[in-house]
């Protein structure tokens, strides 16, 4: 008897069976245009950047109405208070009271067809959503994209364990961690500056994480994503960081999408080609790239080295590949041996690399194996404390100055340059040399 129920369930190992009882149509790709085509000299963050790429795939006809927005707080702070009108908040019994913002044109709206989850101060309530609608391929046949945006500061270290628990359960769908990174946002302090989210991500084996900097790496990114998650089946799930600070966002390069997703590409190379001159990598990630472009600047303007700048979507992505590369060499010790992605950017280049994040220098560190030259990492190790943005880079000593410092020291090392030539830098951008170490103030 209790194998015929065994086989009447399916066998005596537990197997998640799918019926998809209402298969999921993948937005056009059309939808993905906008932000490929950049902001046309509009300074706006990618914040902003995803909430309008989120906009345009639930105005998409048939894969909108999939699209489930989640929101533990904070919904104005990340610019999603467009949704409010359009698309409403749900509510079960529809809107009970009169908004305090209720004279505003984007006024809290909400009703019993919303489609915001709009779920107050509780990352463990909005996490338990995501689950569900993560989940709901498999458990109702019917899926469903969850995008759950943060603060990044107050996800993992607060849910880990749902996150978690949203791995083991094979859950598909978007984290996305708001106002990331130590320094972007303005005098929060302590509280909402967050240096260590993507190493937590990076640990959860399922889960694919990114630090973009751009909101055509965005887009790229989130469409690749829902090809594997709901067109390929992958049982995989994203984390990918935005941050508020607003900067002109460069339309699509050509060529760049291979490299946005493996993990980094080159974004500009030296402006002036010298053979004679010196020349560094600079690897810029999230928040950060545009001080690594800064400091190519003045790497070339005042010291006359060339600088390649690449962007590193994801320094998580990186060391996996490369660590599945190093294990698959193992195996096959006689077979011709493979080359891990980060070698195969590098390994024709020039000079020292520099990498430099927003993050706790383990990120960029992870890769420092399967970089073929001098590796030097810049990160932001310490307690977050309130200042502006330049005041923040300064402090934990990721701004354009310390780059180009670092760079400097790292040719200087190599014997590139001569050491003077580092402690003219540190003249000529005011640096501190007992400046307190910022792990310890």
């Amino acid at each position: 008897y209790m194998i015929q129920r065994r086989r009447a369930l399916g066998g005596c190992i537990p197997k998640r069976r799918i019926r998809s009882r209402r298969p999921l149509t993948l937005p056009d790709p059309s939808v993905f245009v906008g932000l490929s085509k950049g902001s046309q000299g509009r300074e706006i963050s990618t914040t902003m950047a995803h909430t309008n790429l989120l906009r345009d795939l639930m105005r998409d006809a048939a894969f909108g109405p999939r699209v489930v927005p989640i929101i533990p707080d904070e919904a104005r702070t990340f610019g999603m208070d467009s949704l409010f009108r359009e698309f409403g908040i749900y509510a079960p019994f529809g809107q009970l009271y009169e908004p305090v913002d209720h004279e505003l044109l984007l006024s809290y709206s909400e009703g019993t067809d919303g489609q915001l989850l709009e779920e107050g101060i509780t990352e463990a309530g909005s996490m338990s959503s995501f689950i569900a609608a993560g989940t709901s391929y498999a458990n109702l046949g019917v899926p469903m994209v969850p995008f759950f945006t943060f603060y990044s500061m107050f996800g993992f270290q607060r849910v880990g364990d749902l996150i978690w628990s949203a791995a083991d359960s094979r859950a598909r769908g978007f984290l996305m961690g708001a106002t990331a990174g130590r320094t972007t946002l303005h005098g929060e302090g302590l509280q909402h500056q967050d240096g260590h989210s993507l190493v937590h991500f990076g640990t959860v084996p399922n889960c694919i994480s990114y630090d973009p900097t751009y909101g055509y790496e965005i887009a790229v990114i989130v469409q690749d994503g829902l090809k594997r998650m709901f067109g390929d089946q992958e049982n995989v799930f994203y984390y990918i960081t935005v941050m508020n600070e607003n900067y002109p966002q460069p339309a699509l390069p050509n060529e760049a999408q291979a490299g946005i997703l493996k993990g980094m590409y080159r974004l500009r190379s030296a402006r002036r080609s010298r053979k004679a001159a010196p020349r560094v990598q600079l690897l810029g990630s999230g928040a950060i790239l545009g001080e690594s472009l800064a400091a190519a600047d003045l790497l070339e303007e005042d010291f006359d080295i060339q600088a390649d700048v690449w962007s590193v979507t994801s320094f998580n992505e990186l060391s996996r590949e490369g660590r599945t590369t190093a294990r698959w060499n193992t195996l096959h010790p006689e077979e011709e041996q493979k080359t891990n992605y980060v070698t195969q950017c590098l390994k024709e280049e020039k000079g020292p690399v520099i990498a430099a994040t927003d993050y706790v220098a383990n990120y960029a560190d992870q890769i420092r194996a399967f970089v073929p030259q001098h590796y030097v990492v810049l990160g932001t190790d310490g307690f977050g404390r309130s200042g502006t943005r330049a005041q923040l880079r300064e402090f934990f000593e990721v701004d354009r100055y310390y780059i180009a410092v670092a760079a400097i020291k790292a040719l200087a090392d190599d014997n590139t340059v001569p050491s003077s030539t580092v402690s003219d830098a540190l003249s000529r951008y005011g640096i501190n040399s007992n400046k307190p170490n910022p792990v310890h103030s």
